[in-house]
């Protein structure tokens, strides 16, 4: 029989742990099981449609909206602005992906709506303060940058997505990918944060995979007939 190893034992408050670290640790089975949803699987192996990846894309538009708002707000801040990349910022890229891919007016049609899980997903992201934006960018961004690639990949193999539709997928401005996401750690790393400001960053952060686990469920109730 297979049995699933405990979580390790993480005291976001621990002084001696970088943050990327905690979080890395803290949110490791919940990445996992977000990854691991129905929806998510049964797209990547080509089994539902262009409509379901241009479903989950509009789901989107919102999220980031409200989190680079959140950021454009943290950008005079003098802590929080050490963290606020205007190269990640994705939500252009996605409104151009779905005009591409749905067609121009696309945010008119009632199948591009927001899902009650979005709008919840949306909230939580605005009221989280620093702590929350930290939180909720590392997941997203970070996400993009390292397994967001593999579903561009896929839904272009297995659904025929143009190119030009996929301009989520790819950063302009950051010439390497690794070298930025290491810079990304490190200065999430410094930020003078408390200890409970810490504890209130991975806490957030499972948060955030979980309220993607309720996104990648409405979803699947949709798409997965």
């Amino acid at each position: 029989m297979t049995t699933t190893a405990p979580r390790p034992t993480v005291d976001p408050t621990c002084d001696g742990a970088p943050l990327s670290a905690l979080l890395r640790a803290s949110t490791r089975d919940d990445h996992q099981a977000a990854e691991s949803m129905p929806f998510i699987d049964r797209l990547l192996a080509g089994e539902l449609s262009a409509a379901a990846y241009a479903d989950l894309a509009a789901q989107l538009v919102p999220v980031y909206q409200a989190l680079e708002e959140v950021g454009d707000q943290l950008s005079t801040d003098p802590i929080g602005a050490s963290i606020v990349f205007e190269e990640l910022r994705r939500t252009p890229s996605l409104a151009a992906d779905l005009a591409a891919l749905v067609g121009p007016e696309w945010a008119d049609r009632p199948d591009m709506a927001a899902h009650p899980a979005t709008t919840t997903y949306v909230a939580r992201i605005r009221s989280g303060g620093l702590p929350g934006y930290v939180a909720h960018a590392y997941t997203r961004y970070l996400g993009d940058l390292s397994g967001g690639q593999v579903i561009a990949r896929m839904v272009q193999r297995h659904y025929g997505v143009p190119e030009e539709a996929l301009s989520f997928y790819r950063f302009a401005q950051i010439d390497r990918i690794k070298p930025f996401k290491d810079v990304y750690r490190e200065r999430m790393d410094a930020l003078p944060l408390t200890a409970e400001q810490r504890a209130a960053v991975v806490a957030e952060s499972r948060e955030a995979f979980r309220a993607n686990r309720e996104l990648f469920a409405a979803l699947g109730a949709r798409h997965l007939g």
